[in-house]
């Protein structure tokens, strides 16, 4: 009887758990032997919580799950069914449980008269659910093209809707009409200028829609030309109209820039160019947007601005520098906009630790996936190429580690605590089930910390004794410290490696003893982003005060986070104070950010005399109300700097997507990569992108799952 192929997946973020729930399931028969490699006591990487103080649950930042993610919550939904919890005992015992739809999103809009208001909508539910069965990748280009026009039309209609009377509705053209009917109605327009009202605007627009929906049947430089006088009457016919209210404002600046992506798209024949969106990944988003006629207005408005928040757009951490790939950011607009289910936002009931890999690390151990904790990657060791024979390709051979701690009676460590029926992971390892686990804690190890190298010994793990295949699943940022010999012996890591950069975020929560109502927000539980620095995205997480312990429940939660710019070069990043001195920023950037910009969010946190209200933290150390009422009291909240290579958020940088490494490639015999730094068709940083990697990396192992079930992946 042959022996299982053994598989080492070194990282237990995402892509790493992906990996290992593709080559465990049931159809591969027990033909892989998988075993997860972790540094520290947890699972998750950039996703990782931990429940602190009065079980309160403590996040490497905010994660909201999208309604287009449709790999991540299959394999969740198919997570939770194999589980099979009583809910009669665990009060989050189903995927429905476990997320609960969240239309509301919004952005904070800085008028030009310099005052910031939110503009919030609510998303309309959509048929289905993300990752049900019938989810395919159906969605052309062609399609978002039309769905551009369409939505167009929709915002000018709703500007129209709020004039009524002004002009009459404008009833729909080119129903019926030929093509050359069509031509022929967009020519005499050109030639006449049929589009002096709002009406004869949405008229011509009901025309382009029919003409994208025959692409390639029309001239590229008619459609072009048509699009233009469409772009310039549109321009004159709003001019006058945005400049006094700002509702209308913000629909026209959307308008301006959806008419920008389907001038782009056209111009620069996205339909039919195999490519699709990375025919245009060199340029940066908001330069292809000007490029193709968006406003200067339009490019700064809270609407796109928010969209670089949302993907920690900054290269370096500066917010003078925001930058994505015009081709990947315009994939996940329309993604997102275009092709959610059920939901635009999905909500997590409790911490992603919690509610995603605590039941993936249970069903991952019932397969008889071995999960080995304080496991400190240190090397990724190939044959040398003397040794290799005819034929024979690179691959590695060895995979150092050092062992952060040894576990009591050689037992497997047991991860997991208990909250209030729900399995959870602990925000700091259990000290009692390892060697000399007092000492350790009085020492203050830092187990997930990249500059903390303590160790009680080291161990190596050798091809065909140990490992069959390796799966790398570490962070971008940690690929310097542990790859240097695959940097040095193949090209493409080492381009990777150069052009394909990460940032660091910061992010802090609050619980507070006053509710949002109390605060001055009366917008509802809401997701904001596109607001002021150091900290432009919040919010409400106060659905999670039932499954956390305080004695005296808090009455509301907010989570906030942003960038954190690089240090300036030459700053010393060695050693422990490093870390702490980022996070010591960041509590600063916090009470900063907390007494001077907070009022634009919540009016009534602030006190008379100006400054924050310290005495509505509510503190999990003591009785709320009791302690100092200043801003030593944000002590007792949470804050982070997410600075260690792995918890770097990877970024889409214009011109860097290309040097990406798929996880189908073949540099490496044995090896392949997973993770949202790599190129898996959706190519930003997102739980979506990793646990595709991590698929990907299973079928480059297993050829399972087959490609085309893979939502979302394109590349041939």
């Amino acid at each position: 009887m042959e022996r299982p192929v053994r598989v080492a997946i070194v990282g237990g973020g995402c892509a790493g758990i992906a990996a290992a729930f593709e080559l465990s399931r049931r159809e591969h028969a027990g033909k892989f032997e998988v075993t997860v490699y972790q540094q520290g006591f947890r699972l998750g990487g950039k996703g990782a919580s931990g429940r602190g103080l009065s079980n309160r649950i403590e996040e490497h930042g905010l994660h909201l799950w999208m309604g287009f993610y449709e790999n991540a919550f299959r394999l969740m939904r198919e997570c939770y069914t194999e589980l099979g919890r009583d809910s009669r005992v665990c009060p989050i015992a189903t995927w429905r449980d476990a997320f609960a739809p969240d239309n509301s999103c919004g952005v904070m809009d800085l008028a030009p008269n310099g005052t910031w208001s939110p503009w919030t909508t609510v998303f309309p539910p959509t048929p289905g659910n993300p990752g049900d069965p019938d989810a395919g990748s159906g969605w052309t280009m062609a399609d978002y093209l039309s769905r551009s026009v369409s939505l167009v039309l929709t915002l000018l209609r709703a500007i129209q809707s709020r004039h009524p009377g002004s002009e009459a509705a404008s009833p729909p053209v080119a129903q019926g009409m030929t093509t050359p009917a069509i031509a022929e109605t967009m020519l005499r327009w050109l030639r006449f200028g049929e589009l002096a009202s709002l009406a004869g605007l949405i008229q011509a627009m009901q025309l382009l829609d029919n003409v994208v929906r025959g692409l390639p049947a029309y001239p590229r430089d008619l459609i072009l030309q048509f699009h233009a006088t469409i772009s310039a009457a549109a321009q004159r016919q709003l001019h006058d109209r945005t400049s006094t209210n700002d509702e209308t404002r913000r629909l026209w600046e959307i308008i301006d820039l959806v008419l920008a992506v389907i001038r782009g798209m056209i111009r620069f024949g996205l339909v039919t160019d195999s490519r699709g969106f990375e025919a245009i990944d060199d340029y940066d988003c908001r330069e292809w947007l000007k490029l193709n006629g968006a406003s200067e207005r339009s490019v700064d408005s809270a609407f796109l601005r928010a969209l670089y928040d949302l993907a920690f757009a900054y290269e370096n951490g500066d917010v003078a520098q925001p930058r994505i790939a015009a081709g990947q950011a315009l994939r996940g607009a329309v993604r997102a906009f275009f092709t959610y289910r059920g939901a635009f936002f999905w909500k997590m009931q409790a911490g992603m630790g919690d509610v995603v890999f605590a039941p993936f690390f249970e069903v991952l151990r019932r397969r008889g996936v071995r999960f080995q904790f304080f496991h400190r990657l240190t090397n990724v060791r190939l044959a040398a190429e003397a040794d290799l024979g005819p034929g024979e390709r690179p691959h590695v051979r060895h995979l150092d580690f050092d062992l952060q701690a040894t576990i009591s009676n050689g037992a497997d460590y047991e991860p997991l605590i208990e909250v209030k029926g729900l399995p959870c992971w602990p925000a700091e390892a259990d000290y009692a089930q390892l060697v000399d686990g007092e000492q350790l804690r009085r020492e203050g190890v830092s187990f997930e910390s990249h500059w903390d190298s303590r160790h009680v010994g080291s161990t190596t793990l050798t091809v065909t004794e140990d490992f069959d295949f390796v799966v790398l699943a570490v962070g971008v940022g940690a690929l310097p410290q542990v790859c240097a010999e695959l940097i040095e012996r193949s090209s493409r890591w080492r381009d990777m490696v150069h052009h394909c950069k990460s940032v660091s975020t910061q992010a802090f929560q609050l619980w507070m003893n006053v509710d949002m109502r109390e605060l001055g927000w009366h917008g509802g539980p809401s997701n904001i982003s596109g607001f002021v620095e150091p900290f432009d995205t919040w919010s409400d997480m106060s659905q999670l005060i039932p499954v956390e312990s305080f004695s005296v429940a808090p009455r509301a939660i907010a989570y906030f986070c942003s960038v954190l710019p690089d240090p300036p070069l030459g700053t010393s990043v060695k050693g422990e104070a490093y870390p702490a001195a980022r996070r010591e920023e960041v509590r600063r950037n916090a009470v900063s950010f907390l007494n001077r910009d907070i009022l634009r969010l919540w009016p009534n946190a602030m006190q008379p005399a100006g400054g924050f209200r310290w005495d509505i933290l509510a503190s999990a150390e003591a009785e709320h109300g009791s302690g100092r009422a200043d801003d030593s009291r944000f002590f007792s909240q949470f804050w982070t700097a997410n600075v260690n290579p792995s918890d770097r958020y990877s970024l889409s940088l214009p011109g860097s997507l290309k040097y990406r490494i798929s996880p189908l490639d073949g540099t490496f015999d044995n090896l392949t990569v997973a993770g949202d730094w790599t190129d898996c068709s959706f190519n930003e940083g997102c739980v979506e992108a990793a646990v595709m990697s991590g698929r990907l990396a299973a079928h480059a192992i297993s050829t399972l799952p087959r490609l085309e079930e893979i939502v979302g992946y394109d590349h041939p």
